[in-house]
C-alpha cells in the first residue's frame, strides 16, 4: 500500500521529529514471516522519545476468513538485565529505585527492588549489561552467562529483553548510583538469597524481569 495520503508529512513520517528521525511509519511494512498477515498502513501517533504506532493489518484466522484488524505497538527499543550474585555468600546484588508508572499504577511508594538493566541504545546486549551493572551498582563485570531472551509484554511493547547472569564479589563493589543527569537515585540492595524467594512471594519484588530471573536462580544456582 502506498504512504503517499494525508498525514504522512507529520513528523517522524517524511518530516523529521524531535529527534531528527524520519521513516517511522514504513517499520512493520515489508514483514513477509506469516503468510496469514499482510500489513496494510502504519500510521506513527506519538513520536517522543520512544515512538507509538498505529498498525491495520489483515489477518487469516485458522477457519481460512480474512479480517481487518488495528493494534498498536510501543518501541522503546530492546533491553537487557543482568542477575548479580555472590556464589560464597548465596547472596543477590539488586536495585531500589523509583518507578512513577508502577507507583500511578497501585505500587504503594514505587520504590521497587530490580535486576540491573537498561535499554540497548545502540550497544550490543553484553555491553549493556557491563553499563548498567557499573552505573548502577558499581560491579565491573568479569564472567557472565546469557539465559534467554524474552518478550515481557508482546500485546503492545515490540521490546525484546536479553538476560544475563553474573557473579560479584563484594569487596569489589565501587560506585554505582545511576547517573544523575537521567535523574537516577539507585541505592544497592543486598539480599540473601532464601529471603528473595520470599520476597517474591509476598510481593516486596514485584518487577517482571527480576522475578524471572530470581526463579532461574532457583532452578539453577542455589537449589
Amino acid at each position: 500500500m502506498s504512504d503517499e495520503r494525508p498525514g504522512h508529512d507529520r513528523p517522524g513520517h517524511d518530516t523529521p521529529d524531535g529527534r531528527g528521525r524520519t521513516g517511522l511509519h514504513r517499520i512493520g511494512r515489508d514483514l513477509s514471516g506469516n503468510p496469514d498477515v499482510r500489513v496494510r498502513d502504519v500510521e506513527v501517533t506519538s513520536d517522543g522519545g520512544h515512538v507509538l504506532r498505529r498498525t491495520t493489518f489483515d489477518y487469516r484466522g485458522r477457519d481460512g476468513e480474512w479480517t481487518t484488524q488495528t493494534r498498536e505497538t510501543y518501541d522503546r527499543g530492546n533491553g537487557a538485565t543482568v542477575l548479580l550474585y555472590d556464589p560464597a555468600g548465596r547472596t543477590l546484588l539488586l536495585s531500589r529505585q523509583f518507578r512513577f508508572p508502577a507507583y500511578v499504577n497501585g505500587h504503594p511508594d514505587g520504590l521497587l527492588i530490580e535486576a540491573a538493566a537498561g535499554l540497548l541504545d545502540g550497544d550490543s546486549p553484553e555491553e549493556a549489561i557491563r553499563r548498567e551493572a557499573a552505573e548502577e551498582l558499581g560491579v565491573r563485570i568479569g564472567e557472565f552467562t546469557h539465559l534467554f531472551d524474552l518478550y515481557m509484554s508482546p500485546g503492545s511493547v515490540t521490546e525484546r529483553v536479553h538476560f544475563y547472569a553474573a557473579p560479584y564479589v563484594p569487596s569489589d563493589i565501587a560506585g554505582g548510583g545511576g547517573l544523575a543527569e537521567e535523574g537516577e537515585e539507585i541505592e544497592a540492595v543486598v539480599v540473601p538469597y532464601d529471603e528473595a524467594l520470599g520476597m517474591v512471594a509476598d510481593g516486596r519484588i514485584a518487577d517482571g524481569k527480576t522475578v524471572v530471573l530470581i526463579q532461574w536462580a532457583a532452578l539453577n544456582l542455589f537449589g
